[in-house]
């Protein structure tokens, strides 16, 4: 009978550090493992608060789908304005971080990496976000207070499947969303509005004047980390947008304004050719799409939980009937 796997908060962070500074540091991650190597504590000590119920990976099991290297330099850099350095594979995408960016680093590597090899998916720039069997898709651009929108939702019981990648296999018959509930990065003013709107909120460090500004990662609820195995079928999508002192308003969008701003809203839609065409545009016609302009976070979650209940109405989830 198999074992169950350890989970990255239960393991003494001794043993993550050991495990990072000698074969590597194996997390399951939604549907990807990742090999980390690192010889910065600070980081692991992050890692492990933020990823605390993701399990540990079995290397011995399966390869890893991603390797990453964080270390700081060999050169005087090392020392003097210590800096650190991701590789993954043969590849630097990035120039060096100051050490104490490490996590953030690290986040966004995770991200160039997943977007650059995991083709076998097609991958929404999207928050994702489940109640009641159901997903509500929500594909934004930066700035426009997706992330902010999905942290309220998620601290309110919705189960996070992502923050940044709506990820469906296009040769599914099914068109399911797979989680990959990893921290929500929140950044400048929107972390002291979700740490004003819920106690509930865990969050690592804040780490300031990073190339994006302030930015502290908000842990995915446990409910969220330990269903990192269940898909959801996709109900609605909803295309957010945060204005200062805006009432709460939905417009509805036609298939053929959802389909064009879902493409947009996707990494390798064109890379992914017929299949991508034909996922979108399923989407596009089974799944009803708003616009929403709000800056109330109470008030718009409140709308937006009426309407998904009565979008969903007395359907099961057929993911759910299966199991």
């Amino acid at each position: 009978m198999p074992q169950t796997p350890r989970l990255i908060g239960e393991t003494p962070l001794a043993d993550l550090q050991q495990l990072a500074g000698n074969n590597g540091l194996c997390l399951q991650t939604g549907p990807f493992s990742v090999r980390l190597y690192s010889d910065d504590r600070a980081i692991i000590e992050t890692l492990q608060r933020l990823y605390f119920y993701h399990p540990l990976a079995e290397p011995e099991l399966r390869a890893m789908d991603f390797t990453i290297s964080l270390r700081r330099p060999r050169a005087l850099r090392r020392w003097w304005r210590p800096q650190i350095a991701l590789h993954t594979d043969a590849e630097t995408p990035f120039e060096p971080f100051p050490l104490d960016h490490a996590m953030p680093l690290f986040e966004w590597g995770l991200n160039w990496v997943i977007a650059m090899q995991a083709h076998h998916y097609l991958m929404l720039h999207s928050a994702i976000v489940e109640k009641d069997g159901f997903a509500l898709v929500m594909p934004a651009l930066p700035g426009s207070g997706k992330s902010t929108l999905c942290a309220a939702l998620m601290l309110r019981g919705w189960r996070l499947l992502s923050d940044e990648f709506g990820l469906i296999r296009p040769q599914d018959p099914r068109t399911l969303l797979h989680p990959l509930p990893r921290p929500i990065p929140l950044k400048n003013q929107s972390i002291d509005v979700i740490r004003t709107f819920s106690g509930d909120a865990v969050f690592g460090p804040t780490f300031a004047k990073t190339r994006k500004g302030d930015v502290a990662h908000l842990m995915a609820s446990e409910q969220s980390q330990l269903h990192a195995d269940l898909p959801a079928p996709p109900a609605w999508v909803l295309f957010p947008r945060y204005r200062p002192q805006q009432t709460t308003s939905f417009s509805r969008l036609g298939k053929g304004t959802a389909f064009l701003k879902l493409s947009s809203n996707c990494f390798n839609y064109k890379l992914q050719g017929a299949r991508g065409f034909r996922t979108i545009a399923h989407l596009a016609n089974t799944c009803p799409a708003y616009f929403l302009e709000y800056s109330d976070l109470e008030h718009s979650i409140r709308a937006v939980e009426e309407r998904h209940a009565r979008i969903i109405g007395n359907r099961v989830p057929a993911v759910h009937a299966a199991q």
